[in-house]
């Protein structure tokens, strides 16, 4: 069992919520199973998950032995951008689901991980998302960065929590953007109605930052690269829907009909860039743009309508 410290900042937080937050490979179930359970501190005592934070005051979170999974390896191919003993980066193509969920049992990247990997992965993410410090959606494409201990999960976690750990994307939108540069400074929570759904309001929301950038504009379209300075669930479908230019491909955010030759939305994972949870060198990858989103530039840059 491995026992961290934590320093809260703010007062008033609940306890779990704030836990959800400081380790982004947990989540708020999680965090409140480890309360249930007595392994979280503070000066000695026991929390329970309707504690609040309390500025400067250390918590100290107990991290079971991660618990058996019930998610088989599979052998299923990879692009494996860099591997080393603590981390893994990975290109994951558009369609592939990150970790099992129901509809989704196998066939995920963790059940490929789990038979590259073998027993080398983080356990902090839980028995269904071992090694995951940070999630892309299933028809986002792009660069995926994988723990192989626990020590880089916690170090990777807090790089996400002070936004040194920097995450770029690139994207195509519906209209023309009005600024050539701009920032989108907007809560994100659970839609209120449609629960599968995140929405820009103000209740049970975390506050969520994308800048973007305009590469090129075309008629009707904008292309785009964004730099997401939180990551939020849908962070930057949800924030470009919300000033009026939803993802082009987009059927939840955007309009309903899907796009001929583009499984998803028009969004790419570009480029990330960390500090070394072992070394703290400076690392940074990038990868090319999926021949679906290159063809859709090409349609652009000739006129041609998306249909």
């Amino acid at each position: 069992m491995e026992t961290i410290l934590l320093h809260p900042e703010t007062e008033g937080q609940r306890i779990d919520a704030y836990l959800a937050q400081a380790l982004e490979g947990i989540t708020r179930a999680y965090a409140q199973r480890l309360l249930e359970q007595g392994l979280v501190l503070r000066c000695g005592k026991p929390l329970k998950k309707s504690d609040k934070t309390i500025p400067g005051v250390p918590v100290s979170v107990s991290l079971p032995e991660p618990e058996p999974l019930d998610v088989l390896p599979q052998d299923i191919p990879l692009s494996i951008l860099y591997e080393d003993a603590d981390v893994v980066v990975i290109n994951k193509p558009r369609g592939m689901v990150v970790h099992p969920a129901p509809g989704h049992p196998d066939g995920t990247l963790v059940n490929a991980l789990l038979y590259h990997c073998r027993d080398s992965l983080s356990g902090i993410g839980g028995t269904l998302r071992p090694g995951i410090v940070h999630r892309i959606d299933k028809e986002t494409s792009g660069l995926l960065l994988v723990a192989k201990n626990d020590a880089a999960h916690l170090s990777l976690s807090a790089q996400l929590q002070d936004h040194s750990l920097s995450r770029v994307y690139l994207a195509v939108v519906r209209g023309n953007l009005r600024e050539d540069t701009g920032t989108i400074n907007a809560p994100i929570g659970r839609h209120p109605t449609h629960r599968k759904k995140m929405a820009v309001t103000e209740t049970n929301s975390k506050p969520a930052v994308t800048h973007y950038e305009v590469l090129a504009r075309f008629p009707g379209y904008t292309f785009i690269r964004c730099r997401l300075e939180t990551g939020r669930t849908h962070q930057i479908r949800v924030h470009m829907a919300h000033i009026g230019h939803p993802l082009l491909g987009d059927t939840v955010y955007g309009e309903k009909r899907p796009v001929t030759g583009l499984s998803g939305q028009c969004l790419h994972a570009q480029t990330i860039r960390f500090s070394h949870p072992g070394t703290g060198a400076q690392m940074e990858f990038s990868c090319p743009l999926p021949a679906d989103f290159q063809k859709i530039l090409v349609k652009l840059k000739q006129n041609i309508k998306i249909k």
